[in-house]
């Protein structure tokens, strides 16, 4: 695997492999990789010839008061993990690369709506940050088909209305969650966890799954579905943030007739902000 840090080495790799015929795959992380990430690639190399990844914690998706200075960087180990599940290219850029000169002053990429609620209400700018990143590194890498992990489900909504907005001529591929044995969604963001959080934290998988059973039984009345697992939450020692029964499509609360359904719940467990969600159909 070769590692590069500059755009312009990275568009000379990249052409070299299209002009060949290549299929370019690309899956973009933000590095502190788990099984997740590289089930991304794995299934990236499936489906494209050559797989692209990029390491790059983006601050303009990062709050002011939030982890953006004590974010995991492992680099060396990403790297390690990357070239062993056969990744070909790595993207390590450093900041300034990605974003020469003041970054607020730039132009920037804002998808409305699909925005407005659940972690976009609790996180104000964050997916603009996304955006913005995710169209920089599409320009950059142009690649034939994305790919990003469900457990963000309302990033991937975003990053798939993205594309068709911008008319991106790639495909985008969500890929399901990958999970700890006690069911917990995998997370960078785990490593704040204790033992006994990692324990307690599975609960909120327990409380999509119990949710998702009560609607395939007929329950209708989803605000009752949101108390019920909120109140599960706080006694397991969950600060519940939201827990919504929502269409899949737009992310609008759900009603009595739709039948392709997401359930997306955020909620703190110690230090760390867990996000998790179950998608079905009725």
């Amino acid at each position: 695997m070769k590692t590069v840090n500059s755009i312009e080495a990275l568009r000379a790799a990249v052409k070299a492999q299209r002009m060949a015929g290549k299929r370019i795959g690309f899956v973009p992380t933000m590095g502190n990789l788990h099984a997740g990430h590289i089930t991304l690639v794995t299934e990236g190399l499936r489906q494209a010839d050559f797989m692209v990844s990029s390491v790059f914690v983006n601050p303009t998706q990062f709050g002011p008061n939030e982890d953006f200075d004590n974010y995991p960087r492992t680099l060396d180990a990403d790297a390690a993990k990357l070239e062993a599940a056969g990744c070909h290219l790595l993207f390590a850029p450093p900041v300034d690369e990605m974003y020469p000169g003041d970054q607020d002053t730039w132009a920037k990429v804002v998808v409305t709506e699909i925005t407005d609620r659940h972690c976009g209400a609790a996180r104000p700018g964050h997916f603009d940050g996304v955006s913005t990143v995710v169209t920089k590194l599409f320009n950059i890498v142009k690649p034939d088909v994305a790919l990003f992990g469900k457990k963000d489900f309302q990033q991937l909504a975003v990053i798939r209305r993205m594309t068709t907005a911008l008319c991106f001529d790639i495909e985008v591929v969500g890929v399901d969650t990958v999970r700890e044995a006690n069911g917990l969604a995998m997370s960078s963001r785990n490593g704040y966890l204790s033992a006994d959080e990692k324990n307690r934290g599975a609960k909120l998988y327990r409380c999509l799954c119990a949710a998702k059973e009560a609607i395939q039984q007929g329950e209708r009345d989803y605000m009752a579905v949101s108390q019920r697992a909120n109140q599960e939450l706080t006694g397991a020692g969950f600060e519940p943030e939201y827990f919504s029964v929502c269409r899949a499509d737009t992310l609008e609360p759900a009603t009595a007739t739709d039948s392709d359904l997401v359930i997306l719940a955020a909620a703190r467990m110690g230090k760390a902000r867990l996000i998790d969600n179950i998608d079905f159909q009725l």
